[in-house]
Parts: C-alpha cells; structure tokens; sequence
C-alpha cells in the first residue's frame, strides 16, 4: 500500500484551539502540503470537500508508484491519469499489470476529481514556483462560448446573482483548463419517487413501535416517539433529514396564530441565532450565533463541523432561509394539521427527555444503554426508518420512495396544489428560481395563509385524507388513553 489516510488534529497557534483534517500519510510521514492547503481552506471548505480533495491526491499517488519511469513531462502522466479514472485500467482480458485495478469512473466524479487536483496544483505550483500539473490555456471561441453559456445558467438562478463580478467572469470564460474530460450527458428528469400517502399512518403508528411493549395502552411507551416526530418534519413539514438533526429544544413553540399547532424554526447550525439561555457574569443573556454558544456554553461544535460519517456529523445544504437577522427555515405544516398531531407528541416526547441527562441542546438524543442523552445520529435513524418500512409490509428502495427522503417528495407533490411557484420554492427553501422571480418572495404569514387554502383542494384530489384522523386508518387501538383523541378543526379558507 503506497498511502493511507487518517484523520489528524493540527494545532496553529497557543490558543489550543484544534482543527481537524484528513491527512495522508506515506511512508515519508505525512503529506504535509496538502494540511498547508485546507489550513488555507479550512474557513471556507466543508470536511466533505476535504475528504475528495484527499481522495483525488491519494489516487495520483497509487498512480505515480504504479507508473514509475513511464512519462516524461506533467502534461502527459496527468492525460493518462485522468483517462484511467474515465475508462478504468482494466485490459479486455481481465488483467492489469499495473495492479490498480480501477473500475471506470461515472463521468461527473471522473470530473470532479479531475478538478479538485487542478486546483490543489495550482495553488502547489504558486507556492513552489513549478508547472502545474494541469495549466489554463486560452479558450477557443467554442470553448469561450460554452463558459458563458455555463455563467449565464447559474447567474440566472442565483439568489444573489447581482453582487457577481462580470469583468472576472470574462477572464474566466476566455481560459480553459489543457486536461478536460468529457461532460455529462444531458437527460430529462426522471418521475419522482414519493413515499406513498395511504400508508403514512402504518409507517408511524404500526412501524415505529417499540419492541416488547407494541401490546401497551399507553402510546409514549409503546411507539417510538422521537423518530416519529423526526418522520413527520420531512413528511408533513418537508424539511429534509439532516436539517431535523440541528434542531433545539427551543426550536419548538406553540404557534401564535393557533396554539394547538407547533410553530418549528430550524436554525442555521453555525450562523444562527443562539437561544437566550446562556448568562453572563451580570446575568445577562449572550446575544451570539450557535457556533459560539455551542462552543461557550456546551464545550461542542456544531454538527456540520464534525467528521462525515461519524455520529455528530449533520449536513447542510444551504436552503433558502425566512429571517434574515436570525437565520432560520420556517416549517411549514402541510396541511396544517400535522403541526398539530406533531405538537400533541412533542409534548409526550418531552416527559421522555427530561428523564435522561443531557450536555447539548439538539432536540433528539439516544435512549439507549451507554449513549442515552447523546445526540442522535442520522445513521441511527435511517436504521430505524427502515425497520419500520420492513414492518408495514413495504420495501425499502429509493425507486419505491420507501427512503427518508422519499417523505420530501411527497411534501413537494401535496404542495403542488398551490399551483404557485413561489409558494413552492418558499415552502421547500429552494434557494434558485427564475432570475425574474427572486425579488417577489413571499413572508411566512402569506405562505401559511396559501398552504391553508390549498388544503382544502386536497380533498377533491387523489391525496385526499389528511393522515392523522386515526380512525380513518382503522387504528382503534393506537390510542386507547384518548391522549391524541379531540375535534380535529376544520382548515379555513384564506380571506
């Protein structure tokens, strides 16, 4: 083996403060331009991207040491390298006397790749003052032509498209790179796979129970709580998985408008506004963001800064936020009446809570054994998921919709019956519509107010019942103590 990789922890300066990387390691120790470079990164690049980064150098060294003496010049070792990631080194007879033996790559990661190590050898080369592996050259005016094309597509979707430099992106448009790999072929979009509206009330109330005790009266004991309220923020709310895994306790409150339904707001997970619970020496509360209370008050980072993979780590996915201040996604319940059933469990998810000890704010946290009050991993919850998937009879496939995300898809299809672009985009966060449209976004109120009344369309449709009337389910035993039991409220129209 001619490298491994391990995570590293580098300390700059006296403060103590730790970064933490991926690294690779040689037989000459570690490869210590490339901790030179997400130092000079690390502020405005996600460990993911590290993680690549580190995964497109370690492929060029098994390259190198299985391609001693076999170029000349940079150009042509990194022509054949990035050919080999397209097409693989394996010959028609099933050998490769290299002994790589790499299968060929999809074209975009081929690319992506590519890319990455471009980047790290110019910036290699600038520091050094050699060639890079992988220079810009003049574009022709194809070329040229492509590069604007490609601009104007991403202006034209860009939420803050008018702070783009145009003179810069010229210059970019007039070079190319000397190495390129083919593009992606162009398709149309598949039918979206959605998770099926008749069997929502099985998934929760016949999935998600709790093994040995499914026979209890008591409904907090007998089904699993916290992942059905996590299922019901991506089915009802339409949040997506990882944004349910950054949110507080705080987070949830009973809505002003209608004290019955919970009012949800996910933060940003670092620049968000940190909850007024974290005291001074004057006894007043800190007004910061959530990585410095995190940091201040609980010895933690936020969970996007954790290693991918691990139990901590959540992503981001820089959705379209409601408060510009305060940094945060409004959920919202469509219809309605899931903030409602959402709120009647928190409140028995609570009494849960308070009887483990925590050391963190997140919302959902581990039950079991030894890791009981730390927070819950998403790993943990897809396991979950689709063991309650396999219970109702279902199987777990993306093509079926049967995965946690296929709960999102279903939300975007109810939301649909807004017939509103814009209600759309702002119920889902999408961050990119029509360059035309970006400077009519609607607030919180009018789109609640427009969900409420496309509600009502829902019952002449072919997504008809809403999925918390139990009875419609046949579920005469899902709640025998009457603990969810009460008039459902009619939706109103909007005036």
């Amino acid at each position: 083996m001619s490298h491994v990789t391990a995570r590293a922890k580098v300390i700059q300066d006296n403060t103590g403060t730790e970064l933490e990387f991926p690294v690779i390691v040689t037989e000459h120790g570690v490869l210590t331009p490339l901790v030179d470079y997400f130092l000079e990164k690390a502020h405005t690049r996600s460990y993911s991207w590290m993680q690549k980064v580190v995964q497109a150098v370690g492929l060029l060294i098994d390259y190198l040491r299985a391609n001693q003496n076999c170029f000349n010049e940079p150009k042509a070792l990194f022509t054949a390298f990035a050919q080999r990631l397209q097409r693989g080194t394996i010959g028609e007879d099933g050998l490769d006397p290299s002994g790589l033996y790499w299968l060929p790559k999809k074209v975009q990661n081929a690319r992506q790749l590519v890319l990455l190590l471009s980047d790290f050898t110019d910036w290699l080369a600038e520091r050094s003052g050699t060639t890079p592996l992988n220079p810009l050259r003049p574009a022709s005016r194809y070329e040229e032509m492509l590069n604007w094309a490609a601009y104007y597509q991403r202006h034209n979707r860009a939420f803050l498209a008018h702070t783009w430099n145009r003179d810069r992106a010229s210059g970019n448009a007039r070079e190319t790179r000397q190495i390129q790999l083919r593009h992606l072929p162009t398709a149309i979009h598949s039918d979206v796979k959605y998770f099926p509206e008749n069997k929502i009330g099985d998934l929760l109330f016949k999935g998600f129970i709790v093994p040995g005790r499914q026979h209890s009266p008591r409904i907090e004991d007998r089904l699993n709580l916290r992942d059905i309220l996590i299922t019901i923020l991506l089915h009802g709310g339409g949040v997506r998985v990882s944004e349910a895994f950054h949110l507080y306790v705080h987070d949830v409150q009973p809505d002003p408008l209608d004290p019955t339904v919970a009012m949800v707001r996910i933060y940003h997970p670092e620049e968000g506004l940190a909850p007024a619970d974290w005291f001074d020496a004057k006894g007043k509360p800190f007004v910061c963001n959530r990585n410095a209370y995190l940091h201040g008050k609980y010895a933690m980072r936020p969970r996007t800064q954790y290693p991918k993979g691990g139990g901590l780590h959540a992503g981001w996915k820089n959705p379209h936020l409601d408060h510009q201040r305060e940094l945060y996604l409004h959920v919202h319940w469509f219809p309605r009446d899931w903030g409602r059933l959402f709120f009647k469990l928190w409140n028995l998810y609570l009494l849960q809570l308070v009887q483990v000890e925590r050391q963190h704010p997140f919302a959902f946290v581990s039950f079991d054994g030894k890791r009981a009050g730390e927070p819950y991993s998403i790993a943990s919850y897809r396991d979950a998921h689709a063991r309650a998937i396999e219970r109702i009879g279902l199987v777990v496939a993306k093509m079926e919709g049967t995965t946690e995300h296929g709960h999102r898809h279903a939300y975007g299809q109810r939301v649909k019956a807004t017939k509103d672009p814009l209600i759309i985009k702002a119920a889902l966060h999408h961050r990119s519509l029509e360059s035309q449209l970006v400077y009519t976004e609607s607030h919180v109120a009018e789109v609640t107010r427009k969900l409420d009344e496309a509600s009502s369309l829902l019952e002449s449709g072919p997504l008809t019942q809403p999925p918390f009337d139990i009875t419609a389910y046949g579920f005469e035993n899902v709640d025998p103590l009457g603990l969810l039991s009460g008039p459902r409220p009619k939706l109103r129209r909007g005036k």
